[in-house]
């Protein structure tokens, strides 16, 4: 029995998410798929975390355990041969059994992908967030500093999530601008359901004075979803990195 470790790529603009679900497209039940037919047997991957409909990963990560006499070596050249194209394997090893994906996680890094334009650009409508509103780059940096250190996001969740603890510690937003894209870096040691997209929304709300940002530690402290800014959408998001 062999624990071995995935790390993927996904285009998420054609996936109902990563989670299977029955009747519909998803990132896990393509892999699954996938594995079947190279291990000749039923496989059930975890992965390090959901991601929704529309969002795209650059890192994401999956284990699964199974007898199997294929080299570990060769799975991700196996998988990619005939994983559809909007999946790529970037690389597979097999890790200590103790090991779980999900559980063994010490910190995640996603991207939020904002184009900044007055007239919206088709080649990135599934890979970035328009917004055709000024973005003074100083105060979206300056508005970020009240989210890092160790909070209870509890008001930025959407509705829908059963977690019980909503304590997480956010390590570094590393906010850049490249021509007319702003990317936001988030690094913690885990989010909640829709958590990077309410506080990117939060910050273009207080850029263009929807919201005071001397209010935004009062927000942060009311734990009330109502206070804090909108949900931005799902394609501009990118599960970067996870770190165990």
């Amino acid at each position: 029995m062999k624990n071995v470790k995935l790390t993927i790529s996904y285009d998420g603009t054609n996936f109902s998410g990563w989670q299977i679900q029955p009747n519909t497209r998803t990132v896990q039940g393509e892999i699954e798929k996938a594995l079947q037919k190279i291990m000749k047997k039923e496989i059930r991957i975890n992965g390090s975390g959901r991601t929704d409909a529309g969002v795209h990963a650059l890192g994401q990560v999956a284990n699964f355990k199974a007898d199997f006499t294929i080299p570990v070596n060769k799975i991700a050249v196996a998988l990619n041969s005939i994983l559809p194209e909007d999946i790529v394997i970037k690389g597979a090893e097999e890790v200590d059994e103790d090991f779980h994906a999900r559980y063994s996680v010490k910190k995640k890094k996603y991207i939020y992908k904002i184009y900044n334009d007055k007239i919206k650009n088709p080649i990135y409508r599934n890979y970035s967030y328009f917004f055709n509103r000024a973005i003074d780059i100083n105060k979206l940096i300056e508005s970020s500093k009240y989210f890092i250190g160790k909070h209870d996001f509890k008001g930025f969740m959407s509705s829908g999530s059963y977690v019980k603890d909503t304590v997480r510690v956010i390590y570094s937003i590393d906010i850049k601008k490249e021509d007319k894209f702003i990317n936001l870096e988030y690094t913690g040691n885990g989010f909640l359901y829709n958590m990077v997209r309410i506080i990117t929304g939060t910050l273009l709300d207080v850029n263009i004075g929807k919201i005071n940002i001397n209010r935004l530690d009062e927000i942060i402290k009311s734990k009330d979803r109502k206070n804090a800014g909108h949900t931005v959408p799902p394609q501009g998001l990118y599960l970067a990195e996870v770190y165990y």
